[in-house]
């Protein structure tokens, strides 16, 4: 188990000093195990169990005291296979996520490492970690643009039909890519409801800025994905053609051939 306080960065703490510090806001990672041998002293209310194993998807849920949920998290290595999954807990004085897949940890790891807050609030932490996870995706989504221009001049090429089974390939991460950030905006429109009041109405502009984040890389993906779609078209088109031109070599040679054959016959 990890426990941190929200200062100017996220400050690493013993478990004493966290459970006795009741000013500053919190930040826990906790195994199941863990989770369930700890939580009521988190006192958030919570009777329901936040199991990773049941994991299916990214969301939040408004509870009476508290706003639970999970992340599905597809591993930008490969986005097809893997997933990391993990629930989280919070209101008013900091989040919990049970995590036994390491991800939370790395993440905050990573926000400890690269931010300093100026003015420090778990809105602002929420902004860092949320961004955490599609910190990669612009640059994943210019490579696979890359990857598509070269396909898309090799299917122009009168040597090459393309690459289809890599067409489809980037057709599907993107496709899983889109699934994951309509859940995450759905996530992101829970958090600006603020309907518990978790939040303050100052700090929610960085709940606001997260949202705009999301759907820009929303945005670039859909593009994206309309591109796998015209390259693909381009490749069929192309192979119609050079069958049209193969069809029509053999009806010239055919009708040439053929007189010859009446005469020999």
């Amino acid at each position: 188990m990890s426990y941190y306080l929200l200062a100017e960065t996220i400050q690493p703490c013993s478990k004493t000093d966290f459970f006795s510090n009741k000013a500053t806001q919190y930040v826990a990672v906790l195994t199941t195990p863990e989770w369930e041998s700890e939580r009521e002293r988190f006192d958030m209310g919570i009777e329901l169990d936040l199991d990773t194993q049941s994991v299916h998807n990214t969301k939040a849920e408004v509870n009476y005291d508290s706003l639970t949920g999970s992340f599905q998290i597809p591993d930008r290595e490969d986005l097809q296979e893997n997933d990391f999954c993990f629930a989280f807990a919070l209101d008013e004085k900091g989040v919990v996520f049970i995590d036994d897949s390491g991800k939370a940890e790395q993440m905050i790891d990573s926000i400890r490492r690269t931010k300093h807050w100026r003015e420090p609030s778990l809105e602002r932490f929420l902004h860092d970690f949320l961004e955490q996870i599609v910190v990669r995706d612009l640059s994943i989504m210019e490579q696979y643009e890359y990857e598509l221009n070269q396909i898309e001049d090799e299917v122009l090429s009168s040597d090459s039909q393309g690459n289809l089974a890599r067409i489809n390939e980037i057709r599907n991460d993107i496709r899983r890519l889109l699934v994951h950030y309509e859940q995450l905006i759905d996530m992101t429109q829970e958090l600006e409801e603020n309907e518990n009041g978790f939040f303050s109405e100052d700090n929610l502009r960085y709940i606001h800025l997260f949202m705009n984040y999301i759907l820009r890389r929303h945005s670039t993906a859909t593009s994206l994905r309309d591109y796998t779609m015209q390259v693909r078209e381009l490749h069929n088109t192309q192979l119609e053609v050079r069958q049209n031109k193969t069809m029509t070599l053999l009806t010239v040679i055919t009708t040439i051939f053929m007189p010859l054959t009446l005469i020999a016959g």
